[in-house]
């Protein structure tokens, strides 16, 4: 039997080597592990990952402008051919719709300046996959709508078909010059300059329209021609001019509304700031100058808004919103549970009022611009606050929902816009 000095140096010679070759091997691995994740995240791998994304943003696009246009389809095809033709256009917009709505939700989940790469290449994958699926179901179903129409529907009837709908659109439509003059001879021009070009265009595509329907009716009559180029180019013009329609009326309602919104918002204002200063009174001596400062400096840009309040009533409610939510700043927590539900049930409505104020104008950008899914994102995401701050139980929550909406739809906008601008490239 060998001493125990010797059994130890023989346990040791052997464990020594052993515990070396594991920790190098756990140390191989680590430097394996941080070398992939910081591959995974370097600027090559940040910048293929958002090539992807807006590769899915591009279709993604595509898929809700295709949307856009079965909206119409199959609104068209129950109008002229009573339900009989095939139901394959109306199962793929339900279908499209909802992996639209899917995937803008996707989308800006990966639009994140903190999202990794790798969420970033997944998330674009699975945008990409589901938006090309659905995009193929969407030509797969207008191709047999349209067999159906060549076999069972005349060229001519279907230029009768459009002509009658441009009559009801320019009817319904009613005398768009006078909603501007009545806006004009009221307000500042920045308040009804939107109207005015929605008035413009619409007319303009209306027509637009006429022209290419007589076209598409000499097109009809003579055997050796299509008329679907000409009635497809007609199509699109009465839906611009529908959505330009739209964007008349709907700004035409929220500058009245604001109009006579404004005397209640601004009272509800001045009402908020003698509640604050109340507050104020309570406040250590610090708190209390800081607080006093920032509710003078309120109350002067509430007077100055208030000069120009009925030349610019939707500029003013909207700038009155945003003084609301500064003063909620400014108030942090000295405000009680019960103040703060107070202010916010005096805040919201003039809040919504400002933030479908917003997103109409945001709407408006995203018609008129080859806007990208970035643009188009933000804009359902306001459309998607706006519906929660309409339908919360709880004030404050709905306040909150309010101006997350405002701020997306502003960020449309401005996505909007930039793109519909000439860009000069060096």
């Amino acid at each position: 039997m060998a001493p125990m000095p010797e059994l130890a140096a023989d346990i040791l010679g052997w464990l020594v080597p052993v515990v070396i070759g594991v920790g190098v091997a756990v140390l191989i691995i680590a430097v394996l592990v941080w070398a992939l994740r910081r591959a995974r995240r370097s600027p090559r791998a940040r910048a293929e990952a958002e090539r992807l994304r807006a590769k899915a943003g591009a279709t993604l696009v595509r898929l809700d402008d295709e949307v856009d246009e079965l909206d119409l389809e199959v609104g068209l095809s129950g109008a002229l051919y009573g339900g009989g033709a095939p139901a394959s256009l109306r199962r793929a917009r339900l279908t499209g719709q909802h992996v639209r709505d899917a995937a803008f939700e996707d989308y800006r989940a990966i639009s994140g300046a903190d999202v990794l790469p790798d969420e970033i290449r997944r998330g674009a994958t699975r945008i990409e996959r589901t938006t090309g699926e659905a995009l193929a179901r969407i030509a797969a179903a207008r191709a047999e709508h349209g067999a159906w129409v060549r076999a069972n529907v005349s060229a001519a009837s279907q230029v009768e078909a459009a002509r009658e709908r441009r009559a009801q659109l320019r009817a319904s439509m009613g005398d768009p010059a006078a909603l501007v003059a009545e806006l004009s001879a009221r307000f500042a021009e920045e308040e009804w300059r939107d109207a005015s070009r929605a008035a413009h265009a619409a007319l303009a595509e209306i027509a637009e329209a006429e022209q290419l329907l007589a076209a598409a009716a000499s097109h009809a009559a003579d055997p050796s021609l299509s008329a679907l180029p000409e009635l497809a180019a007609a199509e699109r013009a009465l839906r611009q001019a529908e959505t330009d329609a739209r964007i008349l009326e709907e700004t035409h309602r929220l500058i009245l509304q604001a109009a006579q919104a404004v005397p209640d918002e601004v009272a509800a204002a001045r009402s908020a700031l003698r509640q604050a200063a109340i507050t104020r009174d309570h406040l250590e001596p610090p708190d209390s100058e800081r607080l006093g400062g920032e509710l003078r400096a309120i109350e002067i840009e509430l007077t100055n808004i208030e000069t120009d309040a009925a030349r610019r009533p939707t500029r003013a409610v909207d700038a009155i919103a945003r003084l609301r939510s500064r003063l909620d700043l400014a108030l942090g927590d000295a405000n009680t549970a019960q103040q703060r539900l107070r202010g916010a049930r005096t805040a919201l409505p003039g809040t919504l009022a400002a933030a479908r104020g917003a997103i109409a104008h945001a709407e408006a950008s995203v018609a008129h611009a080859r806007s990208g899914a970035d643009a188009r994102s933000r804009l359902v995401s306001a459309q998607r606050e706006l519906a929660n701050a309409r339908q919360a139980d709880d004030p404050v929550a709905a306040l909150d929902a309010a101006r997350r909406a405002m701020r997306d739809a502003e960020d449309a906008k401005a996505l909007a816009d930039y793109a519909s601008r000439p860009h000069i490239s060096g």
